[in-house]
Formats: structure tokens, sequence, C-alpha cells
């Protein structure tokens, strides 16, 4: 974790139990969708953490008292097309938050990003923009996709991995200093094709059952 200041591993332990599942190849499709979607939930709370609230009156039905609301817009930006895992859990915890898409494969030759597809909400300056995207492997793709959301003007920015590689943590905090990261597991590295070791395999063959 040294130099990873910016890097919050979430360690709870129901977080850990469903990183194991994730990360065992006997977890068929169905059952790889729905663990991703929880923990993506349980994630959503440690990622939200700092959002600044403001208090609110209301009645209940017995009396007039104050409750508290969100006070900062959320937009959700996973990367296609594993990041789509995790939409669903945070916005089961975020109902209110938008939601755009960016579209970026890796050339298996340069394991450089090539992108494809860019369609975010409006007024991303006031937002919290949180990129999801399970697997943060050479951080190529992360880095530029939080070079194009700075580019129409997002200031407020976090990166949410499952499973993250110190080789990715060094690349996007390089390039992007000021963006928080948060994972469930800083893994030991990457093999020769930039896959993470331990790893879970490819995450979006494995979410849509095309591996």
């Amino acid at each position: 974790m040294k130099g990873f200041s910016r890097l919050t591993v979430i360690d709870h332990p129901l977080v850990k139990r469903d990183v194991a599942l994730l990360r065992d190849r006997r977890t068929p499709s169905h059952q790889f969708r729905a663990v991703l979607r929880r923990t993506a939930s349980l994630m959503a709370y440690e990622v939200t953490r700092a959002l600044p609230t403001r208090g609110v009156k209301l009645s209940t039905p017995l009396e007039r008292t104050r409750g508290t609301v969100i006070a900062q817009k959320v937009v959700l930006v996973p990367i296609l097309r594993a990041g789509l895992g995790l939409v669903g859990g945070f916005v089961e915890v975020l109902p209110d938050a938008r939601v755009g898409h960016i579209g970026l494969y890796r050339d298996e030759q340069t394991l450089q990003p090539v992108d494809y597809y860019f369609k975010v909400p409006r007024h991303l300056g006031t937002a919290l923009v949180i990129i999801l995207d399970p697997m943060l492997a050479t951080g190529g793709s992360a880095a530029a996709a939080i070079g194009y959301l700075k580019r129409k003007g997002a200031k407020d920015i976090c990166l949410v991995s499952l499973v993250a590689a110190p080789q990715g943590v060094r690349t996007v905090l390089r390039a992007h200093p000021s963006v928080r990261l948060y994972t469930c597991a800083l893994d030991r590295t990457l093999n020769k094709h930039g896959y993470i070791l331990p790893g879970l395999g490819d995450a979006g063959d494995r979410l849509f059952g095309t591996e």
C-alpha cells in the first residue's frame, strides 16, 4: 500500500466472501452476475461515505421533524462491457444517480485502450462521478476514461474496481493524482498478457457467459 494513499481497499467480511466466489472458476455465469451486483451494493456504501448532505423538514405520522438528503448529484459511468455488471448494485443504493457509458477495449497486442463509444450526462462539474470497471489491470483504459471525463468538466472522480493490480493503480495515480480509487482486493501482479494475477479471469466473459 506504500505510495497508494488515494487507494481504499474495502475489506468488509461480506465483500471478502463475495470476492472469493467471483474468483472461483466453478462459479457459473448466472451466479457471477448476482454476486457481482451484490458486491457492488456493498461497495457503494464505502465509496459514497463522504457525500455531502443537508437537512430537510418532514412530517412523520406523528409529528414534524428533520431528516437528511444527499446534497450532491451522482453520475455512474461504467466502462463497457464489464462495468455494466456493477451498475445495478450501485443504482439500488443510489436510485437518483444518472448513468453514462464509456466504450473501451484493450488492444491485445499493444495493451493500449481503444475507444468506440462515449455518452455521459451534462453538468459533470458539480457531480460525484463514479467510474465502474471490475478490473483495474494495466490502468490504460481507466486513465483514458478519466481523461475523457475531465475534458467534459468532471472534477470529483472516483474509480471503482473489484480487483486491481499494483501496475494499474500506479498508472492511474501518475496520470490523475487527484482521483480516489476503491477496490476489494489489491492483487499481486499482471501476467505477460496483461491479466491480473490471481485475478478472476475475464470479467466480461464470465458476466455474460461468452468465455
